[in-house]
């Protein structure tokens, strides 16, 4: 065993507090167990080695105060946080929309992946904690696609996080994007109601598709712009899946513009001719209300330039 090699040689227990109410047992051994493999975490709550009151637990189960946690011997050697580059930390610097004691929020830039990991020099979350090192507390509170960008929420206290994660779930934040799609969208297309489930393929790659044994997911379409061959949506997502978006737009016949994994080959081809480098989805506005700490925030990022300017060619092609 080699000396940076972190060893727990026994079955601990833990007893659950009220900080962690609501928190997913997996999130909560992510955190835990900081540095251990993400596979090895679900193959220890899958084999039934961590344990809540003497009884398996799935992943998806949520702590409760007095939960006794039986946590395996477990044996790791401590990742070394990817850092990201000195250019990457002054994007996402420019990028606060806002900031107080309990939330950040960010207009985060295209390409930039939330977290780090195989492949990629520092996420969002790594580059935030390296221009905040001496905040006690940052977590992602929600997740946007690596190509997505606009609003994410950064929650710097517990506190605040669990607060978020109970809207989130009883779909009481009001999340807001821009889609720029294939062809004449029907305006009496306003809800999407298509479950999706979620595949990981051999190659480790996610991949979403509508099925009836997946998850409820919900979202509203509206029309802001129609130009001859695309149409600007204004989306409201009520459930929060993975891909929910692009793939309610693909199950429609209208895929996104420059989506490389659920949309049209051809079309985006077509796309390049106007200068879209990039998925065209932007989360342009959140907002939050928690009236039990009078807290109501309301927040706007604005369509990045380069989407700007395609906007502007395919309008001028239109005349």
């Amino acid at each position: 065993m080699s000396p940076s090699t972190i060893k727990h040689p026994s079955v601990t227990y833990l007893e659950m507090s009220s900080l962690h109410v609501g928190q997913r047992i997996d999130n909560f051994l992510l955190t835990h167990l900081k540095g251990v493999p993400r596979s090895h975490i679900y193959r220890i709550l899958r084999t039934g080695e961590v344990r809540i009151n003497k009884g398996r637990i799935k992943p998806t189960y949520r702590l409760q105060v007095g939960d006794v946690l039986r946590l395996p011997p477990v044996q790791y050697q401590p990742s070394v946080p990817n850092r990201p580059s000195a250019n990457r930390r002054t994007e996402l610097a420019n990028a606060v929309l806002y900031e107080d004691a309990l939330l950040l929020i960010i207009n985060k830039p295209t390409g930039m992946a939330v977290h780090g990991g195989s492949g990629i020099n520092g996420g969002v979350i790594e580059g935030l904690r390296a221009l905040y090192p001496n905040a006690p507390y940052l977590e992602l509170v929600h997740r946007l696609d690596r190509d997505t960008s606009g609003c994410l929420m950064i929650a710097k206290k517990y506190s605040m996080l669990r607060r978020l994660h109970a809207l989130l779930r009883e779909g009481r934040i009001h999340k807001q994007y821009l889609a720029l799609v294939q062809g004449r969208w029907d305006q009496k297309t306003t809800k999407v109601e298509a479950p999706l489930r979620k595949n990981i393929l051999q190659s480790g790659e996610r991949i979403v598709r509508v099925n009836s044994d997946g998850k409820l997911a919900v979202s509203q379409f509206s029309i802001e712009q129609r130009l001859t061959t695309t149409t600007l949506l204004r989306v409201r997502p009520l459930t929060g899946r993975t891909h929910q978006i692009r793939v309610h737009a693909a199950y429609k016949g209208h895929p996104i513009a420059g989506d490389n994994k659920y949309g049209d080959e051809k079309f985006n081809q077509q796309m390049r001719h106007y200068t879209l480098k990039r998925l065209f989805l932007h989360a342009e506005k959140l907002d939050i209300a928690l009236p039990e700490i009078n807290y109501h925030v309301t927040v706007h990022a604005p369509l990045p330039v380069p989407l700007q300017q395609v906007l502007k060619r395919l309008e001028a092609a239109d005349v």
